[in-house]
């Protein structure tokens, strides 16, 4: 696998996604990005954050209450959460919408290919040889995350990767397409495309959680030589 980092932001594609012309003979099967919404809610989890402050709000509430604070003590003490709240969850969104608008996924006949990066750009081109299993997180909408299992030696830093990373696979990082439209005819497309190309792979569905290291197979979509 090979990464290459652009310094200058500005400098022209030769095709959107891709740091260079393809080689004669291969072709763009798919390119995409990630969905803002699902991406906000399944990679910067903002659901949790949510979460966590309502109950940090009620934890407040209940303790200055049982101690006799004025309720105008309440308001202004809930009204300092819920700044940091919206700011936050601003954030948040804001970080979503500025991952999703610089990233280009492409599935070509030989490789996926993973542009991204906010202040620096991104390359990331993964051939088919080395892959050696390939996992499907569904999501709603038809969205979904697409994990790919490396082999060999070729490995590539979880924080350099983030937030386009399997979560919680930090020692051998699963590089992801994340929160992308479509994700099952994608991860078809894909199983078909490595095939296709005579690699051996595995597409998995993963129905539980995240930390779940158990898959099934997907019926339909697993490859073999």
């Amino acid at each position: 696998m090979h990464v290459r980092e652009i310094d200058d932001e500005n400098q022209p594609e030769p095709i959107p996604g891709l740091p260079a012309a393809l080689p004669e003979g291969e072709e763009i099967l798919w390119q995409g990005a990630p969905r803002f919404l699902a991406l906000a809610v399944h990679a910067f989890r903002v659901r949790a954050v949510a979460v966590y402050f309502a109950v940090i709000a009620l934890w407040r509430t209940a303790a200055m209450a049982s101690a006799g604070a004025a309720t105008s003590d309440i308001v202004s003490t809930l009204s300092a959460i819920a700044i940091f709240f919206i700011a936050g969850m601003a954030l948040l969104f804001g970080l979503a919408w500025l991952m999703k608008k610089e990233t280009i996924y492409t599935i070509t006949s030989r490789r996926i290919v993973m542009r991204y990066g906010v202040a620096l750009r991104k390359t990331v081109n993964i051939p088919f040889a080395i892959i050696g299993a390939a996992s499907l997180k569904p999501h709603s909408r038809g969205a979904g995350d697409i994990a790919v299992q490396l082999t060999g030696s070729d490995r590539i830093a979880y924080l350099q990767l983030w937030p386009h990373v399997r979560p919680f696979r930090y020692g051998k990082a699963e590089p992801t397409l994340r929160a992308i439209p479509d994700a099952a005819r994608v991860a078809a497309l894909l199983a078909g495309a490595v095939k296709a190309a005579g690699a051996n792979i595995t597409l998995n569905h993963i129905n539980a959680s995240d930390r779940t290291p158990e898959t099934t197979a997907l019926a339909g979509v697993t490859a073999a030589a």
